[in-house]
């Protein structure tokens, strides 16, 4: 009976151990998530204000909002990653009035499915525009108007494959990739125009090659820099004539609402002027970040999904 009562303890021990085990893997399980959001909403104000300065000066004040979200879903083979990045900026100088000092729409979608480790064939989409009009001689309203809202407009649409090792390095490869870019302001629709073809053209067509890059580094504690870059050949016109753009944001953390950025753009497209472009703008305010937990990808529980 001693023997029995024993065995029985013993068995109802390890039952007890096994029922604790099940709850743990239960919980890990279910905090497992497929979707990951990554967002930052900023808000930077810059300012300046001088009164019998013997140095000279203008009055100005000047204000720069953000919204850019990385929205992506992970699972077992599955990989679908969207990008949204939205920044619009004004500054108000006494005696000039108001310019733009940013404007930036771009959306882009990329689903992919692993055929080998990193490796993705993929899909995807890309919207890249502004939200108001622009000028030339410093965005003087009264000076010649040479963009507005779609004009230009770029949307991209193409197949090809997906190399992501990690969250930090996204490198995408379109042989097959249509380009249209699209002119719906009246005034800009002329031939040569963003290379439209004749006067009252409101798209062009190109078909051809897209690369496109991301890559995140860690420079320092709270110190981060983003680096983004595309290549784009036309087929069917001039292959030879790259549209090269290269983007950099780095970031400096003060704490959780209050941050400086520096971002740096470089642009060469043959259609929009023969010159390289670049923009820069430097920020300090407000900034939140949202961060819904680690992707799957991330997580020390979740890695056997990888190995299948």
């Amino acid at each position: 009976m001693k023997k029995f009562l024993l065995i029985l303890s013993f068995s109802m021990g390890i039952y007890a151990s096994a029922q604790e085990e099940l709850k743990k893997d239960s919980v890990v399980a279910d905090t497992v998530k497929y979707w990951a959001v990554l967002g930052k909403n900023s808000l930077m104000i810059n300012q300046a204000a001088f009164s019998n300065w013997v140095g000279g000066g203008a009055n100005n004040v000047g204000w720069l909002a953000g919204i850019n979200y990385n929205i992506t879903y992970e699972k077992d083979n599955d990989l679908w990653e969207n990008i949204i990045g939205l920044d619009y900026g004004q500054n108000d100088t006494k005696g000039l009035g108001v310019r733009k000092t940013q404007d930036v729409m771009n959306i882009s979608t990329n689903y992919g499915r692993k055929f080998s480790k990193s490796w993705y064939f993929s899909a995807g989409a890309g919207l890249q525009s502004q939200f108001y009009r622009g000028y030339e001689d410093g965005n003087n309203p009264d000076a010649k108007k040479i963009s507005n809202f779609m004009a230009p407009g770029y949307l991209n649409l193409g197949i090809g494959i997906t190399y992501r090792p990690n969250d930090n390095l996204t490198v995408t490869m379109r042989p097959t990739n249509a380009r249209w870019t699209f002119v719906l302001d009246k005034e800009l629709q002329f031939a040569g125009s963003y290379g439209l073809k004749n006067d009252g053209d409101t798209s062009l067509l190109q078909f051809g090659f897209l690369g496109t890059a991301l890559y995140k580094v860690k420079l320092m504690e709270n110190v981060n820099i983003t680096n983004t870059a595309s290549v784009f050949s036309n087929y069917l016109d001039h292959p030879e004539r790259l549209a090269l753009a290269y983007g950099a944001v780095i970031n400096f953390k003060v704490n959780k609402f209050i941050s400086s950025n520096i971002t740096v753009d470089l642009l060469y497209d043959h259609n929009q002027i023969q010159k390289t472009q670049l923009k820069q703008t430097l920020g300090i305010g407000f900034a939140y970040t949202l961060n819904n937990g680690v992707k799957r990808s991330e997580r020390k529980d979740s890695q056997w999904w990888i190995k299948k």
